[in-house]
């Protein structure tokens, strides 16, 4: 049992009520750590920490350049500790080894990315049509800026957050979820190594409803940036309106991953494994919804089942386990129920379903791979995010019916799309309602590219150039040149 403790104003806290949460290992289903259950006044011992830190000249006065040099001396430090918050990561929410270390290998390249931004946030000299006016703008930080983030992937998702909101020049609180908060915890401490004052970055753990909510309230947070359930954010957003803070909301989604009558079986096969599959399923992007065309339909499923019966499921910590176990119990139990109410609704069961108790499996929340044909976009199956290795299967008969299909849901925050024909590739990347589209491809990000949804999957977008705005505020200034003030009960 290890005892991971908050880090609030540079300091290692225990909790205010002096309370734990127990991290329990998805494979092994043992407590091998513990947080601190953060109460009200840690969140508000947070928040104070972040205020001082943008009042304090260490940050407040330092220039963008020397914020660009910490970011990439953050990214420095990622590196050398990338395998050491990789296994804290596993262990905390059972995601595979080879695929969070690739990830902390990749991390370094938005702070470096940011790091470089970070002093060409620039504003414009604006030709007035204002007799002998000088105008301009400039960009200021927000302030503070909580980031919530939860457990499928932490440090990625925060690092969408963290490295912009830096590179920007704000203070952050981090809430991380209370299934997946130790390698947060440790994260926090390179920004410390780095060089940033204390309470530029601060982490908060416990339960929203005992610290979070008290973080989205308090009234010296200039902006809320959430990753998570539709229904989490909305209560973010209805939190946040009462004092007008900013919002950035990067919500779930219920995907289309089309397979068209021209596309490489073999290739969409892949395609419909990482977006389904990979990471168990547990991905805001997954391709949980599969459109197939009804001339491919048995072909594909049939090629589908096969590559899946190959699948390794195992020790998340091996590096050639290609399945690991769900995250958390209430998340294993929901996958399970949700498969059970697919064949009550009348979908068939093409493979997996059940609990998986393989060899050095039998403790962990493992999930045979899914696979379910015969669905209807109105089942609940294909309307309702299950965030696990479930795969509903569809029928098409033409474009214009997977279109319709893929836009006739709530969400729309990411599509694929498999084909040969490059017309049939445009017209589809134009019809989707979706953030991001796919084609020959699913699942792929980059710091460089913008991230978020359509309708209920979210607001703002994350990644990219234009995103560092996310967390600045514009300030026009008007600098009068003349030396008489005309009549002052008039508007110039």
């Amino acid at each position: 049992m290890i005892d991971f403790k908050m880090l609030i104003g540079g300091d290692e806290r225990i909790a205010a009520g002096e309370g734990w949460i127990d991290s329990v290992n998805p494979f092994t289903g043992k407590v091998w750590a513990r947080v601190p259950r953060g109460q009200e006044r840690d969140a508000i011992a947070a928040v104070e920490a972040a205020a001082a830190a943008m009042e304090n000249p260490a940050w407040a006065n330092i220039t963008a350049s020397q914020r660009g040099a910490l970011l990439r001396k953050v990214g420095d430090l990622i590196l050398d500790n990338a395998e050491r918050l990789a296994d804290l990561e596993v262990q905390d929410n059972g995601k595979l080894k080879a695929e969070m270390l690739g990830q902390l290998r990749y991390l370094p390249q938005h702070y470096y990315y940011y790091g470089g931004l970070a002093d060409k946030i620039e504003g414009a000299v604006i030709p007035s049509d204002k007799a002998g006016m000088f105008t301009h703008t400039v960009y200021e930080p927000l302030g503070v800026v909580v980031a919530i983030t939860p457990w499928n992937s932490p440090l990625l998702l925060t690092t969408w957050k963290l490295a912009p909101a830096l590179a920007a020049g704000n203070a952050v609180v981090i809430k991380p979820s209370e299934h997946a908060s130790v390698s947060m915890i440790e994260f926090a401490k390179l920004f410390l190594a780095a060089g940033f004052p204390p309470g530029v970055v601060n982490v908060v753990t416990g339960y929203g409803n005992e610290c979070g909510a008290a973080l989205v309230e308090h009234p010296k947070v200039a902006k809320i940036a959430f990753t998570g359930g539709d229904a989490g954010g909305k209560a973010v957003y209805q939190a946040a309106a009462k004092t007008l803070k900013h919002v950035t909301l990067e919500l779930g989604g219920k995907s289309p991953n089309i397979v068209c009558e021209d596309a490489d079986i073999s290739q969409a096969v892949k395609g419909a494994v990482s977006g389904i599959f990979a990471a168990t399923g547990q991905t805001c992007m997954a391709g949980s919804r599969l459109l197939v065309h009804e001339a491919r339909h048995d072909e594909f499923v049939a090629a589908l089942r096969a590559f899946v019966a190959n699948a390794k499921m195992g020790d998340p910590m091996a590096l050639d386990t290609q399945i690991g176990p769900v995250a958390t119990l209430p998340q294993y139990e929901k996958v399970l129920d949700y498969v059970a109410i697919a064949t009550a609704e009348g979908a068939t069961l093409a493979h997996g379903g059940k609990p998986y108790r393989g060899s050095g499996c039998e403790n962990g929340w493992f999930v045979e791979p899914t696979i379910l044909t015969d669905v209807t976009n109105s089942m609940r199956v294909a309307r309702e995010e299950i965030f696990g290795p479930v795969l509903s299967i569809i029928r098409f008969k033409d474009d214009d019916e997977a279109i319709a299909i893929a836009n006739d849901t709530p969400y729309g925050l990411a599509a694929g799309v498999w084909t040969n024909d490059l017309t049939r590739a445009f017209r589809y990347t134009k019809a989707l309602k979706a953030g991001t589209v796919w084609v020959n491809a699913y699942r792929v990000v980059s710091y460089a590219v913008p991230f978020g949804g359509f309708k209920q999957s979210g607001i703002g977008r994350e990644n990219g150039q234009e995103m560092i705005k996310e967390y600045l505020q514009t300030k026009s200034v008007y600098i009068n040149l003349e030396k008489d003030v005309p009549n002052p009960f008039v508007l110039r």
